[in-house]
This record gives C-alpha cells, structure tokens and sequence, in this order.
C-alpha cells in the first residue's frame, strides 16, 4: 500500500456536495459503494446527477435507452436544454470571469456584465447568418473574449471549436479544414515569454487555403491592432444588449469539437454532444472537485487543450474563473502562485509537467505564499509521479486535496480522478469517477486488480463522443476504441488498479517498450528518473533490433551535469533497483530537447519513428518540429 499524503476530516467531508449526494441517494457509507451503484443503476444515477446538480432543462421521460453495442446506447433521448444557457444561469451579482495577460494587465467582468456582452455578440452572429449546427472556431488566448465567443454561438446552437493562436499554419490547416468554420474568431497577436507574436500573416493565409474561405473576425490583444480581418466591433457596431434567447438542443446535438494530437496521422475531429459534456463536467466539478458559487477556479491551460473547455462549464456552479495567458514562468517562477494568492483562489489546476518543472526549479510557494485558500490543486497532462505528489505536499500546501485526473480528449472529461471524501495516496488517482464503469483489462479480456493491464470501460456514459467528422458509418470511430475488445470502450493506457480502489498510469499502451517480449510502460522509467537529480527531462522509446527491441533513453542534463560513464551507470543502476533489469535501457544519450505535442505530451511515437528511420506521420502536432532532428540523425548512427 502507498503512503497516505492527505486524508479529509470528518468536518470538511460532511460539508462536500458529494457527501449530501451520498446521503440524499442512498444513503451510502463509502465512496465505493456509491461508484457500484453509479454503474450497476445507471439511469438513477445519471437522473440523479441531473437533479442535484441544477441541469437547466427538460430532461425527458427516459435516461437510458440501450442499444446492440455501447456505441448505440442514447443517454436522456427527449431531452432538451443549451449548453450556454446553463452556464449563465446564475443570478449572482459577483464576478464571473478574471483574466490576467503575462504583461500584468488584469480585466474582470460582472456576471451581468458577461450576459451583456454574449448577447451582444450572439446578435452580431445571427445577423451574420450562424445558425443550429455551423462551425465556428477560434484561434485564441485563454482570455475572456473567447469564452464570450464561446458562449455566444453556442447559445445559438453552433458548434465550437478552438485552438492556440501559437498553433502554426499547417496544424490550423489541419484542424479547420475538416470541419469547414463559417466564422474563425482570433486576435492579432499575443504575447508569451515576454514577447509579442504577430498572426497577421498567418491569419491571411489560414483564411486563403481554407476551401471554404470562412469570415475573420479579429479581437484587439497584446497591444497589436487587428489588420487580416473584420474587426469584432464592427461585427457589432450599434448592437446593443437585450435578453438572452437560447436554441433548443437535443442532448445528442452537438456541441464541441475536439481535436486529437494528431501524432500518427490528421488528428481526429471529435464531436462531443450538449448534453453528455454538460452532464459530465457538472458531476466532475461539483461532486468531484467539490466547486460551488462561492469558489474561484484557476486551471493553467491554453485553447487548444481540453482543459480550456472542461474549466469553461465551471460557469455553471456559479464560481467565478481565473484565466491567465502567457508562459507560467514569465516574469518569474512564481506567476501562478501569484495569482492564487492575488485572486484568493479555490481550485488550481495544472499539468504534472508544470509541476515537475517547479520541483526541478525548487519552487517552494509555502514559504513565499499564502496559499490559505487553496483546497483543491488538480493535476492532469500526464502521470504524476510518486515524488511529484510528495513535492505537492512538502513545497506547497499540506492540508490540500491533491486530486490527478485522467480521462482526455475522447471524452471530453475523466474516467478516474479525484474524491474529496478519500484519502490520497502518494502516486495515485485517487478514484474511478462516479458513473465510469472502469476496469483494467488482460489481453483475454480477464479483469484484473493490482496488475498492469489496459484502461476500458465496459458500458457506456453521456459524455462518449457522437463520433468523428467525416466518419458518418462509425468506422474510424469504431477502429480508435473498439478494435482491441469489441464491445468494450479500449483508451489505450497502461494502468494498475489498486486494491484500495486508486490508480497508477504507466504510459501509453500505444507507445509500449517491449524489449524481449516483456511490455512496460515508460513512465515506469520516467519515475525512476526523478530519483537522479542530474536528469531533467527524458523520453523512452523502443530501437527496432531484428525481431527485437531494445530500450533508447534521451535524457536533458542540468548545465553542471556530463553524460558520463558514471552517471549512466547510476541511471540504470536507479531503475535496475526500483523496477528490473528488464528496464533498463541498453542505450543512453544525452539530446538537446524532448520533443512535446502542443498538448504537453511527450511525443514518444514521433521519437520512435524517428530512431527508426520511419515515416513521421504528422509533425504539426509538435510544438517544435525542429526538436525531432537530433533522433532523425540518431538513428544512422546507431
């Protein structure tokens, strides 16, 4: 059993919302005993969920209707209700939106004052033609005006979609041009590590090689003047705010879409409905994460992750949002403990990268900060390690939930993530999430406890996908989660479940090491690594041998630190102890940069193509192409 790093008092869970969920609906003992029956009475619970958590609309007579296969199963088939509607809701005359620009500029908006100006710009939209069902994108900060763009067309029933404004050309080309945006919503430039970035150019030639040459309409940001396209006051000039009017919608009708890295090919373009995402986050942030009205949310993200939407429908508990665009170390380490403590907030959120990046900088905000208000700190992007969670708790706060959650863009949401009735463990997610049927797989479809094996989901959920753009048979929806098992939802990760009902993540069972027929996951590795404080960063991978593999690990050195024989002896000696010698890699290499997706991943297929002299199917995925060319030449030498 793992160390216990935190566990709630009795007084702080009685007062959760998934404490009065527990009473009001069992009444039930343990967080166990609700999850089985979350996914043994399905249609009460997900009514239940409706109920309690304050769903604006009409939920229908039936809740579940099941098919042949779970892909066929329709969750509340009758109901009605709009996204953007239940995220304004609330009365409240507080704030609703906080924005901080990495050049310090600060800007809050009123919840009055939100509906003012989504329902200017919804009226500027449906002047402009947008209607149920059109594609509108943005290419944006994490900044208040995308969320009122956001909040406008959905209203209207169209379909949103965003990216990054670092995104390049061809990745943008990628996206857009499989769903065809009547409208893309972008700023001029933006500003990151100190310096400002123009899109003009950029924004120009997406519009051009778009087929469907869709309207520009450009917002002021970081000091640069909008120049490729409309302005978004023009696009409003004499509009003036009235009441709010909202499009009816079908639970199944959709909503978002999100797209996939794209590491193996185009990315995927995944349409997420109404009323599976909206269900799903308000489970998530109300019985999950334990968000009400009186809360402030901060998750570090950009727009082209899955986060920005995830914090987004936060909205509709009614707890004000912190956003912040920018480089989280600009102008120094502690800009986003800064802003915590600035903006007093609930809930921070963030990637376990970020977090192993202020435990190698030796970022201590306990002793800088006061952090009182903090509850909750999320962690998401990849597996937190054993050291990251003791890091958490020594460096920043002691009395705090640290909750890692899992889930993606596949869904929109988390199979496993936090419980702020449990215990957390050092190293673990602390539960599967309520109403996520989760188990852990052998290749014989045997479900296993305490045993590495693949992530599934055995029965359906609200917040699967309605499919893939361009995909209207299902076929390559069905090839990317069903081929493995087929009948069982198959995400593609290496995990363990624990006997006390926790998970361990060792990877990307797509990017497996298998060196003499023996399957591990590379964050198996990488949590040894963490041990040597020479390594700042590493990448596994498998070098083709014959019939055969053997492991490759690039590593990036702190500056006073050689790759000699002595440190890499002490790194397989490091994992040699703490795993076997299966592990440990036959060859070490010191590389100038890890290769990341602009999602935070590091892209281990990419590098893995790479040393194998094979074709790199989608470079635009990456946040720096350029890294790649050290492996590319790599792999002639070896």
């Amino acid at each position: 059993m793992s160390e216990i790093l935190f566990e709630p008092s009795e007084t702080r869970v009685n007062e959760t919302q998934l404490s009065a969920f527990m009473q009001s609906n069992g009444p039930f003992e343990t967080y166990d005993a609700l999850w089985q029956w979350s996914v043994s009475e399905r249609s009460d619970f997900w009514a239940a969920v409706w109920r309690d958590c304050g769903i604006v609309g009409q939920a229908g007579s039936t809740v579940l209707h099941q098919g042949a296969h779970m892909i066929e199963d329709s969750f509340f088939p009758k109901a009605r209700l709009n996204y953007a509607e239940n995220l304004l809701a609330h009365s409240n005359a507080g704030t609703a939106l906080i924005a901080h620009a990495e050049d310090g500029h600060r800007h809050e908006v009123s919840w009055s004052a939100l509906r003012d100006q989504v329902s200017i710009l919804q009226q500027a939209l449906r002047n402009a033609g947008i209607t149920k069902g059109d594609h509108v994108a943005g290419v944006m900060p994490n900044c208040i005006d995308t969320v009122v763009a956001m909040l406008a067309a959905t209203s209207l029933g169209a379909v949103w979609s965003s990216c990054s404004p670092d995104f390049r050309l061809q990745t943008l080309l990628d996206r857009f041009g499989q769903i065809g945006p009547k409208i893309i919503f972008s700023v001029g430039g933006y500003r990151y590590n100190g310096k400002t970035h123009d899109c003009t150019e950029k924004l120009k030639s997406l519009v051009a090689e778009l087929p469907n040459r869709p309207q520009l309409v450009l917002f002021t940001y970081a000091g640069v003047t909008p120049e490729a396209g409309l302005s978004v006051d023009t696009l409003c000039e004499n509009i003036q705010p009235t009441p709010l009017s909202f499009e009816s919608m079908a639970f199944a009708d959709p909503l978002f879409v999100l797209f996939s890295s794209g590491t193996t090919g185009l990315p995927k373009c995944i349409i997420h409905g109404v009323g599976g995402t909206l269900l799903q986050h308000a489970k998530e942030h109300r019985l999950h994460c334990d968000i009400t009205a009186n809360d402030r949310l901060f998750f570090y993200t950009t727009c082209g992750w899955m986060m920005w939407n995830w914090q987004v429908s936060a909205l509709a508990t009614g707890a004000t949002l912190v956003l912040f665009d920018g480089s989280p170390f600009f102008p120094s380490s502690s800009r986003l403990p800064d802003i915590c403590d600035a903006e007093k907030v609930t809930h921070f959120g963030t990637s376990a990268k970020y977090i192993q990046s202020c435990q190698q900088g030796d970022l201590r905000p306990c002793e800088t900060h006061d952090l009182a208000s903090v509850r909750t700190i999320l962690s998401t992007g990849s597996p937190l390690s054993e050291q990251g969670f003791r890091y958490v708790y020594d460096a920043w706060k002691q009395d705090v939930c640290l909750s890692s959650i899992a889930g993606g863009t596949d869904i929109l949401g988390c199979f496993v993530g936090g419980s702020p009735v449990s215990p957390v463990y050092a190293g673990q997610v602390q539960k599967r999430m309520l109403g996520m049927d989760v188990q852990v797989y052998q290749d014989d479809r045997t479900s296993i406890v305490d045993q590495i094996g693949e992530l599934v989901a055995i029965k359906s959920h609200p917040s699967m996908p309605i499919g893939f753009v361009d995909d209207p048979l299902r076929k390559r929806f069905m090839r990317a989660y069903f081929e493995r098992f087929g009948d069982v939802w198959c995400q593609g990760d290496l995990v363990k479940l624990t006997a006390e009902g926790d998970m361990c993540f060792f990877g990307r069972s797509d990017t497996t090491l298998n060196p003499g027929g023996v399957r591990i996951g590379t964050a198996e590795i990488y949590r040894q690594l963490e041990r040597v404080p020479e390594v700042l960063d590493a990448v596994a991978v498998g070098l083709k041998i014959g019939n055969d593999e053997s492991i490759l690990l690039g590593v990036i050195l702190r500056e006073d630190a050689e790759l000699n024989d002595a440190l890499r002896a002490k790194i397989r000696s490091e994992i040699r102890q703490n795993t076997s010698p299966r592990h440990v890699p036959a060859t070490i290499v010191d590389v100038p940069e890890i290769p990341y997706t602009r999602s935070g991943k590091i892209a281990e297929i990419a590098v893995k193509q790479a040393v194998n002299g094979l074709n790199i199917a989608n470079t635009s995925a990456l946040r720096h192409v350029e890294s790649l060319n050290f492996f590319k030449r790599l792999e002639v030498r070896t």
